[in-house]
């Protein structure tokens, strides 16, 4: 089934064209390959897509070097001369530039000035003094930056100075200050709420003779004068 011709001219449809175009490189690329190796032909081939996009085929037995040279070669023309003539005019910008700058860093230095006119001094000095107000108020901004840290630095200190002298003061004053701090502890300390505990109780020496009249109150002789208690939950 033979295809339809298309009209030679610019595909207004972008995805159609794009896709075209994909396609006919392909095929040409193909051709190229196929030139390269049927006839023994070198073949460099570089496109540049509307989308700014570089292909580029290139016979496996050159470079696009060789190609551009022997281009050169046979058709007489010098195609890196016009590179190479603004490549040495840049260069030539920039050393005087560099020349310029490392001037005036002597000039700066006391150095060389003995080239400066009048005008030329006075502007030079003018330059300098402005150069040094600029560089006092960035030191001023930076001791500023410094002073302002110290100083947040100093009150947390002095802060957590006044919380621990609060602390101590607290703690001369009542000896048991921090022992327990929750009920928690409280609650260890009795044997709560784990189950019943059993709690000694030392009896003064003057209760002795009441020992018999509780006999189940402790475990032990008439000499003990540990009384136990359960606790109960």
């Amino acid at each position: 089934m033979a295809r339809g011709k298309i009209q030679i001219k610019k595909i207004e449809n972008q995805t159609n064209r794009q896709v075209t175009y994909s396609k006919r490189r392909n095929g040409l690329f193909k051709k190229a390959h196929e030139l390269t190796v049927l006839c023994d032909a070198r073949v460099s081939i570089i496109m540049i897509s509307s989308t700014q996009k570089l292909h580029e085929y290139i016979s496996p037995s050159t470079s696009t070097k060789q190609v551009f040279d022997q281009y050169q070669k046979a058709v007489g023309v010098d195609l890196w001369s016009s590179h190479y003539e603004k490549m040495q005019e840049h260069l030539k910008k920039l050393k005087d530039v560099n020349r310029n700058l490392r001037r005036e860093i002597r000039q700066r230095m006391g150095e060389s000035l003995n080239d400066l006119g009048y005008d030329q001094m006075v502007n030079l000095i003018e330059d300098m003094d402005s150069s040094l107000r600029l560089i006092r108020e960035r030191k001023y901004k930076v001791i500023g930056n410094q002073i302002e840290t110290s100083k947040k630095k100093l009150r947390n200190v002095e802060e957590i100075h006044r919380n621990l002298v609060l602390e101590l003061d607290a703690r001369q004053e009542d000896p048991h200050y921090g022992l327990v701090e929750h009920d928690g502890d409280y609650n260890s300390v009795l044997g709560f709420p784990h189950g019943p505990r059993i709690i000694a109780l030392r009896l003064p020496p003057n209760h002795h003779h009441h020992h018999h009249h509780h006999p189940g109150l402790h475990g032990g002789g008439a000499a003990s004068d540990l009384t136990t208690f359960a606790l109960l939950e």
